[in-house]
């Protein structure tokens, strides 16, 4: 017998061993986003590997720029669970995802920026301006409800579509006359020379964030996903302990400057709280929004997508 004829005879007898094993395989798939403490923490103390790899499960971690492609991603069965903002789940559900909110999470800040020399002073001064933001995001929420604050509408402006890379490169060679954007690139512009924040969500409001999962994945898993949120609350509280360690830690894994992702940090409230009536309507209030001004093709009950683990 030849050494290929033995080759081939080998991973012939070895397949059905193979395949045995891979049926056995139980992966975790969470998307995150680099920049994202919470999410870092956990990865880096391997939180969930901790409370999953003696139930027989494994963690592959995904990254993703922004929400909406991490919820476009969930939504065809890329990955099973994910933090996202206040927007793209609502643009989620919208599109028949079957997903669900199985946490909410008290995220970090907001602002809308504008470049050196702007005229704006109000944010009613934005009306017939460009102004940017990724559609879907937490950004255009952010957009909507300060606009609304200056008894403006997304017609009184000129929007521009724009995830944060492209909204970053257009606001620093002034292509845009204002950015609403989110930590960390917030914090990445805030300071530079000329830059006025002309908002932020302290006095526009709070807007929380959500661990999202696919539906299927949390009917057969619900104990997997308990024991993830429960790593997740345990990674929040480290990063509310050690936020000079965080900062640091981020500042090095992404390349960001230390004085910008400390200010990111001192900022996060990284805090788990549950899926409260409270914040149900609040995210009910964000499709309503949507759907009156024509952003949403159909109207969704923000409650038909929620997890209640004890029910």
């Amino acid at each position: 017998m030849t050494l290929h004829r033995r080759h081939l005879l080998a991973a012939t007898l070895a397949m059905p061993v193979l395949r045995a094993r891979a049926a056995e395989a139980k992966v975790l798939r969470v998307g995150f986003q680099k920049a994202e403490p919470t999410q870092m923490a956990a990865r880096q103390h391997r939180d969930l590997e901790t409370l999953l790899t003696p139930l027989g499960w494994d963690v592959e971690w995904i990254e993703f720029q922004f929400g909406p492609p991490m919820l476009e991603a969930m939504r065809v069965g890329g990955i099973d669970l994910g933090a996202v903002g206040d927007t793209p789940p609502v643009f989620a559900q919208a599109a028949r995802a079957d997903l669900l909110y199985v946490s909410a999470l008290r995220s970090g800040s907001q602002a809308i920026l504008l470049p050196p020399g702007s005229p704006i002073q109000t944010l009613a001064d934005l009306k017939g301006k460009k102004l940017a933001f990724g559609r879907g995001s937490s950004g255009h929420n952010f957009a909507l409800k300060a606009l609304s604050k200056a008894g403006l509408r997304t017609t009184d402006v000129e929007v521009i579509n724009l995830g944060p890379a492209d909204g970053g490169a257009a606001f620093q060679r002034g292509a845009i006359d204002a950015w609403a954007i989110w930590d960390p690139y917030y914090a990445l512009f805030e300071q530079r020379p000329g830059v006025r924040i002309l908002a932020t969500n302290a006095n526009i409001g709070e807007q929380p964030s959500f661990f999202m999962a696919r539906r299927a994945f949390v009917q057969a898993n619900p104990a997997i996903i308990s024991n993830a949120l429960e790593a997740f609350a345990t990674s929040c509280a480290w990063v509310r302990g050690h936020r000079d360690d965080v900062s640091n830690a981020l500042s090095a894994s992404t390349g960001m400057p230390l004085d910008a992702m400390r200010r990111v940090i001192d900022r996060v409230p990284a805090e788990m709280v549950p899926m409260t009536d409270a914040i149900i309507r609040s995210q009910q209030d964000i499709a309503d929004r949507f759907r009156a001004q024509g952003l949403l093709p159909v109207d969704i009950t923000i409650a038909d997508a929620v997890w209640h683990p004890n029910a």
